[in-house]
């Protein structure tokens, strides 16, 4: 049974939904009722235009906000204004969760979107709310002073030596036979001890990017481009692998990894 959070506070909450799916802001819209009947839906927004638009002459208590919307990226709604609201970002992708909580983000929901889930995510923002005395702009400037904290070398072990390698180094990042090695833009190979879901997390998103289950690759590596089958794309990186393998961004990486490199 979920918590009543109407009762957590002595105003009606307002939230807003911005999300370019109708089909899935309809469902959002339901499981917040679910979860809470009192609280009133202000606003439906699917593109960063209107979302800046409704935001420059409109105040809420709390924005549902996923990342890819029809006309771009909302974290760009950041930067375009000031906002001083705190934010449940609700995607289908994970890649984003470190930038997420650079911007106001107090919660990070993966479609689809549970029930229990979304609820521990109000039970939050109203812990928050009353940790902060109400004062949501001390919590949000508390959020933002957090910055996030990448990886910036390895100390890698070969035998009975060491070397340290700056992650400016690191060409790309690869699996194979169930182990993972680095390759360097000086052409060495060193075993490392790191899954690369764990490494995803700890590389700058900025400047690394996971193209497929097995390879984190550098932007610098990538030496050519060309389309491939299904959307995909082939790459050349340099140096080039020591297995004669194709480089192929996976599909359902397509789409990000254009954007990653068009920013």
């Amino acid at each position: 049974m979920f918590q009543n959070y109407h009762l957590l506070t002595t105003k009606t909450m307002k939230v807003v939904i911005i999300e370019d799916e109708q089909l899935a802001a309809e469902k959002l819209s339901r499981t917040i009722q679910q979860v809470d009947a009192s609280i009133e839906v202000q606003a439906v927004l699917p593109s960063v235009k209107e979302s800046l638009r409704w935001l420059r002459k409109h105040q809420t208590d709390l924005i549902f906000l996923d990342i890819h919307l029809s006309d771009g990226i909302s974290f760009t709604i950041f930067e375009e204004i000031s906002l001083n609201v705190p934010v449940i970002f609700t995607t289908a992708y994970d890649q984003y969760a470190i930038k997420a909580f650079q911007v106001n983000s107090i919660a990070y929901l993966l479609k689809p979107i549970r029930k229990r889930d979304l609820a521990a995510s109000l039970e939050k923002y109203h812990s928050l709310q009353k940790a902060y005395s109400l004062d949501i702009t001390g919590l949000l400037d508390s959020l933002q002073r957090k910055e996030p904290s990448y990886r910036r070398r390895f100390l890698i072990r070969f035998g009975d030596k060491m070397r340290k390698i700056e992650t400016s180094e690191v060409a790309y990042i690869y699996a194979m036979q169930k182990s993972v090695f680095m390759k360097t833009f000086d052409n060495s190979d060193f075993p490392i001890e790191f899954t690369l879901d764990k490494l995803e997390d700890d590389l700058d998103p900025s400047i690394f990017f996971r193209i497929n289950r097995k390879f984190i690759i550098h932007m610098d590596a990538i030496k050519s481009m060309v389309a491939w089958s299904k959307s995909r794309v082939k790459l050349t990186l340099t140096p080039a692998p020591d297995e004669d393998i194709d480089i192929v961004v996976s599909n359902e990486r397509a789409a990000e990894f254009k954007k990653w490199l068009d920013q």
